[in-house]
């Protein structure tokens, strides 16, 4: 057994051999996938752990009984450093340790895969099948929900497209027929162990895969607010014509629709609850799912092709039009020639190049990729690039109810409480597959050994924050991100999370799992107010899946790399269409937003042809 594996047995509280095999199996499966920072940190955290059991034993954690390992793990613990170190460790663990708990008693019956519908057909090479240099009218750096529609509007107007994916394609199949945890790895880039150094650290999980993070995002779509649209005129100058008909083109493509009460689940039902006990609006969110099954498993990829991710409408809808994928394909450049675009450089999985010539190029990497694509092209010299990003911060909560909650059965991502929304907060009510979602659970060893026992009884609440641009990406070769939040920021979360556990009270939990190290538990609203409130800010833990702004747009052209209709300044034929262009945190999951101001951007590249 090695540290790592030692780790594993102290703090899950394994103590089968299979079992633990099997875990530390998983563990060196996802480290692979990291990125060598995380790699590193993953290894060093357990190398810690393992001297501390020789310094106070003077054997190895492997070498211990549990009862032993356990009093290690407390004596670690008991020190703030400590305590955040074995936090830390228990986020791999637990995923790791997540596809052993899909066959638990505890769990959901299978969900019936009856009527999944099929897949659609793509035009989709693998780079290793494309030729080294070809031509096209345009190519779209990345898939996702702003490549996804620039080329579906440019292939419809007849213009040859060639989109370049750096992930592979996947189908329903590959969902059906793998655990979740088996896929995440594979699905998300650093196999989603990307992070934002900060204070505190802001874990940044992104897709990589044809659809990009719609692949693997909630599903939730709302309509960019209106005070954000006036935010965007009055700071960044930014005024779109005929923006609502775009949004009401995006929500037809993706047949956005209230989400049924049939399939929303007992952690859904609950959010509800405690809403309509504390008088809070709340609802049902409007998500691109019409055919959902409330398998829960949206953020692994959807194994019955029910969320309609653009892998599914506008990928497919460009195809027809004419355009082709190339998959497996990382962007290394776009070839300038003369102040102008010329096409873009990419390499294979196996180090080998090849080259697409285009006078048009649309870069929609996404907010963490696009700036470091542009500095490898020569094209970041704007000092505003890759600054000002807001990563809508999210942190959760889990309410202990005495029946059966069973949050991952049901639809991930399922109702939102928008009495804050005003005042910066949205909360809604996610819980993702076993392990996934574990992350507040307290305890190490057979403590937390019993947490996980018992958590068909959690219900899960999140909640995401309107964020000051307080972020940047750095890099060239390879995005480093930095996010320090916003002293105002912190105010916000720590509100968000009393009022997470305001809402589980209210629903009837008898005590809440706040996921603070130093109060893990609160048996009711004073003490959850005690405890965020003395909570220091590098025990809060966040996650931000909705990164944007690193390439804003907007109508000064000292403040904004990309002008209003979505041209990158200091360089002709270069368009942006993704996340970074957005102007400010859209402050609600910003699918729709991004789509939206893509079908703009693309309209206003074909105008200028």
């Amino acid at each position: 057994m090695s540290a790592l594996g030692g780790t594993a047995a102290a703090l899950l509280g394994v103590e089968d051999a299979g079992e633990l095999a099997r875990i530390e199996a998983r563990l060196e499966a996802m480290g692979r996938a990291f990125p060598r920072p995380a790699r590193v940190g993953l290894r060093s955290g357990a190398e810690v752990l393992d001297l501390a059991a020789r310094v106070l034993t003077g054997r190895p954690l492997e070498a211990l009984d549990p009862g032993r390992r356990e009093a290690v793990c407390a004596v670690v613990a008991a020190r703030p450093a400590g305590a955040r170190l074995v936090e830390t460790l228990k986020i791999p663990l637990l995923l790791a340790a997540g596809t052993e708990r899909l066959a638990s008693p505890h769990d959901a019956p299978p969900v019936s895969y009856e009527g999944a519908r099929p897949d659609p057909i793509l035009d989709c090479t693998p780079s290793s099948e494309w030729p080294s240099c070809t031509t096209a009218g345009a190519v779209v750096i990345g898939s996702g929900a702003g490549g996804a529609v620039a080329a579906r509007t440019l292939a419809r107007a007849g213009i040859p497209v060639i989109v370049l994916e750096e992930g592979r394609r996947h189908v329903a199949a590959d969902f059906r027929e793998r655990a979740p945890l088996d896929r995440f790895v594979e699905i998300y880039r650093d196999g989603g162990a990307s992070v934002a150094l900060g204070r505190p650290p802001v874990l940044l999980p992104e897709g990589r895969a044809v659809g990009g993070t719609t692949l693997i995002n909630s599903g939730t779509c709302y309509r960019t607010p209106g005070r954000v649209l006036r935010r965007w005129e009055d700071v960044a100058g930014v005024r779109i014509e005929g923006y609502a008909a775009y949004l009401d083109q995006v929500e037809a493509m993706l047949g956005v629709a209230r989400q049924p009460l049939d399939v929303l689940g007992r952690n859904g039902l609950l959010a509800l609850e405690g809403a309509r006990r504390l008088g809070w609006e709340a609802a049902p969110l409007r998500r691109n799912a019409p055919g959902c099954g409330g398998s829960g498993q949206c953020a692994a990829g959807c194994p019955r092709n029910a969320k309609n991710g653009v892998h599914l409408n506008a990928l497919p809808q460009a195809c027809v039009a004419g355009a082709r994928i190339v998959t497996r394909a990382r962007a290394e450049r776009v070839i300038v020639e003369r102040g102008a675009a010329a096409g873009v450089r990419a390499r294979r999985p196996d180090g080998s190049v090849l080259e697409i010539l285009s006078p048009l190029v649309v870069v929609a990497a996404g907010a963490t990729q696009t700036p470091p694509l542009l500095r490898r092209s020569g094209l970041g010299g704007h000092p505003a690039l890759g600054r000002g990003m807001t990563v809508h911060p999210a942190t959760n909560l889990a309410g202990r109810f005495d029946e059966p909650v069973r949050s991952w059965s049901g639809v991930m991502q399922s109702v939102g409480v928008e009495e804050l929304h005003d005042d910066g907060i949205l909360i809604e009510a996610t819980a993702s597959p076993p392990g996934m979602s574990s992350f507040a659970l307290p305890g190490a060893g057979r403590a937390l050994r019993r947490e996980l026992d018992g958590s068909d009884g959690l219900a899960v609440i999140g909640a995401m924050i309107a964020d000051a641009p307080s972020g940047r990406v750095h890099g060239r070769r390879r995005a480093v991100l930095r996010y320090d939040l916003a002293r105002a920021d912190e105010a916000r979360l720590r509100r968000a999370m009393v009022a997470m556990g305001e809402i589980l009270f209210a629903a009837g939990a008898r005590e809440v799992l706040t996921g603070l190290p130093h109060a893990p538990v609160a048996g009711g609203p004073g003490s959850l107010r005690s405890a965020v409130a003395s909570a220091p800010v590098m025990d809060l833990r966040l996650a931000g899946f909705h990164p944007t702004g690193t390439a804003r747009m907007g109508a000064d052209p000292e403040r904004a790399p990309v002008d209003p209709s979505g041209r990158l300044r200091g360089v002709r034929g270069v368009v942006v269409a993704d996340a970074s262009v957005v102007p400010g945190c859209p402050e609600v999951n910003p699918q729709l937003t991004i789509m939206a101001l893509a079908l703009h951007v693309a309209d206003q590249a074909i105008s200028a042809t």
